[in-house]
């Protein structure tokens, strides 16, 4: 499947942890390390941490048109003139886009400290409730997020930096979204993850549909 359509909006795996989201009246991408051959503009960017996968800034200067705007945490936006600065907790609205960043962390690793404040963001494009979860492992906050009825849930799947495919699945039965969607794994660029989305699948309860994305970035 290349692409994931709940109520008019349109989801697409670029690569990675990059996506495009379409609505009716505005397009969206996650952290744009992957990109089409041609993609088409974007009217906000979310961007969940300034790790060079996540926030690319000559692919973010690709998609962005006069009046794109930028958000994520102040080690994102702090490059950028057209932007809104995010910490865990914010709720904020963009371009009619309601967009509330949760947290994102390791809690072992070190890879992405609590203290930093990377964040993953649950956002509403016509109606439809998008999880992203940005670079994290299974945290306790997830917990929170049963009570925002989220449709689709992004979630990594990787290992190593982020969560494995059980973690994941822990993720998508605590969270239960309509449809969890795998991410943060293969081979992309300077980055490789192996990880099986039918193991992550095996683990994922039944109310849950897990949607194996086809990219349609390049990388």
């Amino acid at each position: 499947m290349r692409a994931l359509e709940v109520n008019g909006v349109k989801i697409e795996w670029l690569g990675h942890a990059s996506f495009r989201i379409t609505g009716r009246e505005v397009v969206i991408y996650t952290d744009p390390y992957i990109l089409d051959e041609d993609p088409a503009k974007a009217d906000v960017v979310l961007v969940s941490h300034d790790h060079f996968d996540h926030k690319d800034d000559e692919n973010i200067a690709k998609i962005s048109k006069s009046d794109t705007v930028v958000v994520g945490p102040e080690s994102v936006t702090k490059d950028y003139k057209n932007s809104v600065t995010v910490k865990p907790g914010d709720e904020v609205e963009v371009k009619g886009v309601k967009i509330k960043a949760v947290p994102a962390y390791n809690p072992a690793k070190p890879f992405h400290p609590k203290e930093k404040g990377y964040v993953g963001f649950v956002f509403v494009v016509n109606g439809v409730k998008i999880y992203h979860a940005g670079d994290t492992e299974f945290i306790p906050e997830m917990e929170g997020l049963v009570s925002e009825c989220v449709d689709v849930a992004l979630l990594p799947i990787g290992g190593t930096y982020v969560m494995d495919e059980e973690q994941a699945a822990k993720a998508a039965n605590t969270i239960k979204p309509k449809y969890a969607v795998p991410m943060h794994y293969g081979r992309w660029r300077d980055i490789n993850l192996e990880a099986s989305v039918e193991k992550f699948r095996s683990m994922v309860s039944e109310e849950v549909e897990v949607i194996e994305l086809e990219p349609v970035g390049k990388g």
